[in-house]
């Protein structure tokens, strides 16, 4: 992937980047692989806004991604690599020898033609998928399961890798791209290799009207708010916050504060916190 800046000829396309789209091979989604998406605009049944700055933005199909990559033993080709508007990662379109299509995330490197496996004893190839306690030590891996079947949870963002560090016992260890180092069942599956469009995070929007395509609404900082609206609200002019450490608008810690509850039935299986 490589990335596409503007000259600044309007004052949007000033300090803007998009992708270029260099590895997409298809122009239309398969459309028996889609379904509508009913967004909430972060609303809860009652119509009550419970997840803020959300709403609008551009109409989206979902495709319906394999986290499971369940298909043990049949062959898959790539058939096409293709952009998915409601993830940063792109997608490949499988081909099974069966005649089934499927979706998975699109590894780097991975290209039109070639065919990869999911099965016990895959190959350690990009794309193929297997248990990780078959998987040999300092494999780079995504798409991981955390308990054994029920699809791939963790890495699965543009870029991500985890990587297979240590096997004991019931258990294998690996590091996570937030630095984070926790145990999961060896019976769980990953995909091998590391997940495409790793400039994604360097993309810079250029202007507010781009946010809204995205669904993002306007945020405004607490400290310009009336008191009734946020703790940081009030005062005469330009005031501070008027706290020692700022907090959200309800009052819990913001900027730093860890938030994890303690008892949670994972922490024992973290054996390093992520930074």
């Amino acid at each position: 992937m490589g990335i596409r800046f503007y000259r600044a000829y309007t004052p949007g396309t000033r300090n803007r980047s998009v992708s270029d789209f260099a590895e997409i091979t298809a122009n239309g989604p398969e459309k028996g692989l889609t379904c509508s998406l009913i967004r909430s605009s972060g609303r809860n049944n009652r119509g009550v806004i419970t997840s803020r700055h959300r709403g609008g933005g551009h109409k989206k199909l979902y495709r319906q991604i394999d986290f499971h990559r369940n298909k043990i033993g049949i062959d898959a080709k790539v058939a096409t690599i293709e952009y998915d508007p409601n993830r940063n990662a792109r997608i490949a379109l499988l081909h099974y020898q069966d005649g089934e299509k499927r979706y998975i995330l699109y590894p780097r490197g991975l290209r039109v033609g070639e065919t990869i496996v999911s099965d016990l004893k895959a190959p350690i190839l990009i794309g193929n998928a297997l248990p990780v306690s078959n998987m040999p030590l300092g494999t780079e891996l995504h798409n991981i399961e955390v308990h054994p079947g029920v699809g791939g949870q963790l890495v699965r963002a543009a870029g991500g890798v985890a990587q297979l560090v240590a096997k004991e016992g019931c258990f294998v260890t690996i590091r996570l791209p937030s630095g984070e180092v926790r145990l999961i069942p060896k019976e769980c599956w990953a995909t091998v290799g590391q997940i495409g469009n790793g400039e994604a995070n360097n993309l810079l929007v250029g202007k507010a009207g781009r946010q809204r395509w995205l669904g993002r609404r306007p945020k405004v900082r607490g400290v310009v708010m009336n008191p009734v609206d946020h703790p940081h609200g009030g005062g005469e002019g330009r005031a501070p916050i008027g706290r020692s450490h700022p907090v959200t608008p309800w009052g819990r810690p913001a900027l730093g504060e860890r938030t994890r509850r303690a008892k949670k039935h994972s922490t024992p299986f973290i054996l390093k916190r992520r930074k």
